[in-house]
C-alpha cells in the first residue's frame, strides 16, 4: 500500500514531513526531505503571498522533486474573552521579562484563505494539504483540475467522512499524540483526543481513501506499526524539529530532546486554538487564566511579538514549544539523513517480522 501511494505521489518513500507553520519547517528542510525521496511540506498558513512565493522559489532552487503546501481551512473557533484587557495585562508581564513594551490590541487578521488557494493554483505543488476544517468541494475540484492532489486532516472518523464527501484524495489521521495545533473541526477537541493506534484503522475502514498516519511516529517502528494499522503513509513533524535544517532555536531543540513523555500539554494560550506543546511559563500562566484567552486568530496575533522576541533570545519559557509526546526519540541529524535512517529502520524491522 505504501509503495503504491508513494508512486502515486511521485516520491520514493511514503514519508511526509509535517508542515510546521512558523519557524519549524524551512525551505531547506522541505527541499532536503523531497530530495531524499520523501514529501517535504511548506507550512504556509501564516505566510504572506510574497513570502509563500519566496519559499516555493527557494525549494525549487534546491530540488525538482514533488513537495506539498499546507494551509489552515476555515472553521469555527471557540469563543474567546470579550474583554482583551486582562489578557494584554498577562502578556505584558512576559513582555517585561523580554524587555518589550507592553502589548497593544492588534487588529484581527483578515481571512486570507481564498487568496492563498489562488496562489497555490499558481505555484502548482504536487499536494495541497490542509487542517482545521473543510475546503469547499468546488475548491477541491479546482485543485484536482490543476493536477494538485489534496489531503485533509481528520481527528475523528466523522471528520474523515466529511472530508471524503468533499472529494479529497487522502485523509491525514491526526492522533492525539501529535504536536502543534489540533485539526479538530467537528465538536470539541476534548472529544476528539483519539490516539493514532485507535484512529488510523477506524478511518481506514470507514473511508475508501488512502490514510496518512500522524502523531507519535518518530522512527522505523512507528512507520511499520502505521502500515500494519492500514496507513498508506506517515506524516512526521516532531522528528524533524531537531534536524539541522529546522528553523527553531537551539534551546528549543535541546528542550525537545530532554523532554519526557508526560511534559506536553494541550493549550489555547499561544494562539486561541488547542495545540500540543511542552509546558513552560507562558503556557502555565495562560492556562491558569483560560477564561481570559482571546479567540483565534486574535490571541495568536497578540502573542506574536512575545513569541518572536523569545525566538530571537532563545527564551523557551515564552515560546510556543510545539511538540508531540515522543520528542525524546528525536535526533540531531540532517533532514535527508533522517529520511534515509527512517527507511533503513523500517526495512530492517519488516525483514525481522517476516
Amino acid at each position: 500500500m505504501s509503495a503504491e501511494f508513494a508512486h502515486w505521489l511521485g516520491i520514493e518513500h511514503a514519508i511526509i514531513q509535517a508542515p510546521m507553520a512558523g519557524n519549524g519547517s524551512t525551505p531547506a528542510m522541505t527541499a532536503a526531505v523531497s530530495a531524499a525521496g520523501g514529501l517535504g511540506s511548506i507550512g504556509a498558513a501564516y505566510l504572506t503571498l510574497e513570502a509563500l512565493a519566496a519559499e516555493v522559489a527557494a525549494v525549487r532552487a534546491q530540488t525538482g522533486r514533488p513537495f506539498a503546501i499546507n494551509l489552515f481551512a476555515n472553521s469555527a473557533t471557540p469563543p474567546g474573552a470579550a474583554d482583551p484587557a486582562p489578557m494584554l495585562a498577562l502578556i505584558a508581564r512576559h513582555h517585561a521579562i523580554l524587555g518589550l513594551e507592553p502589548p497593544t490590541l492588534p487588529a484581527s487578521p483578515a481571512n486570507a484563505l481564498d487568496a492563498q488557494l489562488a496562489a497555490v493554483l499558481v505555484h502548482g505543488p504536487a499536494v495541497l494539504s490542509f487542517t482545521m476544517g473543510l475546503l469547499p468541494a468546488t475548491d477541491i475540484a479546482r485543485l484536482k483540475e490543476a493536477g494538485i492532489k489534496t489531503m485533509g486532516t481528520a481527528t475523528t472518523v466523522a471528520e474523515a467522512k466529511a472530508l471524503a464527501a468533499t472529494g479529497v484524495d487522502a485523509i491525514i489521521a491526526q492522533g492525539s499524540e501529535a504536536g502543534g495545533h489540533r485539526g479538530t473541526f467537528l465538536g470539541s477537541y476534548e472529544a476528539a483526543m483519539i490516539g493514532t493506534m485507535a484512529l488510523v484503522p477506524q478511518i481506514a475502514d470507514a473511508v475508501g481513501l488512502p490514510v496518512v498516519a500522524a502523531g507519535g511516529i518518530m522512527d522505523g517502528r512507528g512507520i511499520v506499526a502505521a502500515e500494519a494499522l492500514g496507513a498508506a503513509a506517515v506524516q512526521m513533524g516532531t522528528a524533524f524539529l531537531t534536524t539541522t535544517e529546522s528553523g527553531i532555536h537551539e534551546n528549543y531543540k535541546a528542550a525537545l530532546l530532554a523532554a519526557a513523555d508526560s511534559t506536553t500539554a494541550i493549550t489555547y494560550a499561544f494562539s486561541g486554538r488547542p495545540a500540543r506543546g511542552l509546558r513552560n511559563a507562558f503556557l502555565t500562566d495562560g492556562e491558569a487564566h483560560r477564561e481570559q484567552i482571546l479567540s483565534f486568530p486574535l490571541q495568536n496575533a497578540a502573542t506574536r511579538p512575545m513569541r518572536q522576541a523569545a525566538a530571537r533570545q532563545g527564551d523557551i519559557e515564552r515560546l510556543s514549544l510545539w511538540s508531540g509526546q515522543a520528542s525524546a526519540l528525536a535526533h540531531r541529524i540532517g533532514s535527508a539523513d533522517l529520511v534515509r535512517q527512517l527507511v533503513a529502520e523500517a526495512a530492517q524491522l519488516r525483514a525481522r517480522l517476516r
